[in-house]
């Protein structure tokens, strides 16, 4: 890690357990998924704790899952997108509720996972359009992560280039931790 990605770390860690916001902002290039790969190193430690990791898009999905597979290659991952079939989905999903994966990978829909012992959701380029659903039951994955975050009292980290205006304007106002 760099000495700007260190000190998000530390800044992270040292905060302690319980409910905090935090938005990671840098850019492109600048590290975030290593500073999620830190974090998660150190989530790790505490036996059966869970991650819950949103990524936009689902061909983002195969390249982030080879980086943590090769970081983390005695974890239990879980990817959940739609590209999966019924069985594939229902079995990474009952693996994510008994506590058996580690780490769950998905796109806007893995945000209603249910994790025995959640320890930290990070949304990956939080700011991104896909994470809302407009068509049904219309709801924004980003929010709901950050509503499921002060449910389990956990940290929840959305990373991004370019923050939506919401978490800007939520960074600004102290509510979320600017990194």
């Amino acid at each position: 890690l760099n000495s700007d990605q260190q000190q998000a770390l530390d800044a992270m860690l040292q905060t302690g357990p319980g409910f905090q916001a935090w938005l990671l902002y840098g850019i492109t290039g600048s590290g975030k998924t290593e500073v999620y790969m830190h974090l998660l190193q150190a989530m790790l430690q505490t036996p059966g704790s869970q991650a819950l990791v949103l990524v936009p898009e689902i061909n983002l999905t195969p390249q982030l899952e080879s980086r943590f597979r090769a970081r983390f290659p005695n974890q239990p991952i879980v990817m959940l997108h739609s590209q999966m079939n019924e069985s594939e989905r229902l079995h990474g999903w009952l693996r994510a509720q008994n506590g058996e994966a580690r780490i769950v990978i998905g796109t806007r829909l893995s945000v209603f996972t249910p994790l025995k012992h959640p320890a930290v959701i990070i949304v990956d380029e939080e700011h991104d359009s896909s994470y809302k659903q407009q068509d049904g039951m219309r709801y924004s994955a980003r929010d709901i992560a950050i509503i499921r975050g002060k449910m389990a009292n956990i940290p929840v980290v959305l990373g991004s280039a370019t923050p939506s205006l919401e978490s800007w304007h939520n960074a600004q106002e102290g509510r979320y931790r600017l990194l």
